[in-house]
């Protein structure tokens, strides 16, 4: 009994070695970005616009969520879609079969209405701020340290993360 539980320690410890080995050397080995465009937000060559610190539209995560859901949808379908012929061998239970994968898809269908309708589907929202012009090139502005990005709290009323990047 004492062996079983002295393989699962040994498994674990060369598990924990390995990762711990791989994030040693991967630490050493990995290139050092001291430059402006390596400590930039995006490095894969595309321009920042704007500040960093946006919010992004919760229309992006409805959506996959969406997504999300009517996969799962499909996931659920497909068996039972293989097994409703099976099932009317006996009428009762068949029927029961279909009713219940009737109401099912019927159920995901009135929430995709429901979300239809309360808008999350629309992707073109009026948008009533001002055009986001930029002022000068990203070039000409230093990267901020630390303590600028952090919120000040001088004048007493604690912002709450609301400080902006200096």
């Amino acid at each position: 009994m004492y062996f079983d539980y002295l393989n699962l320690l040994v498994f674990a410890s060369v598990g924990f070695a390995f990762v711990f080995v791989n994030v040693l050397i991967s630490g050493l080995v990995h290139p050092k970005r001291k430059t402006d465009s390596g400590l930039e937000v995006y490095e894969c060559g595309e321009e920042t616009i704007g500040d960093t610190w946006i919010q992004f539209d919760i229309r992006y995560y409805t959506v996959a969520l969406i997504y999300v859901i009517f996969a799962v949808e499909i996931t659920f379908l497909f068996p039972w879609a293989m097994v409703i012929r099976d099932a009317f061998a006996d009428p009762m239970i068949g029927f029961w079969a279909l009713l219940k994968g009737f109401l099912f898809v019927t159920i995901l269908f009135f929430g995709l209405i429901a979300v239809w309708v309360k808008g999350d589907l629309d992707w073109v929202l009026t948008y009533e701020g001002e055009d986001y012009v930029p002022t000068r090139r990203r070039e000409d502005k230093p990267i901020p340290s630390v303590e600028e990005l952090e919120p000040s709290d001088e004048d007493g009323e604690g912002n709450e993360g609301e400080g902006e990047a200096a």
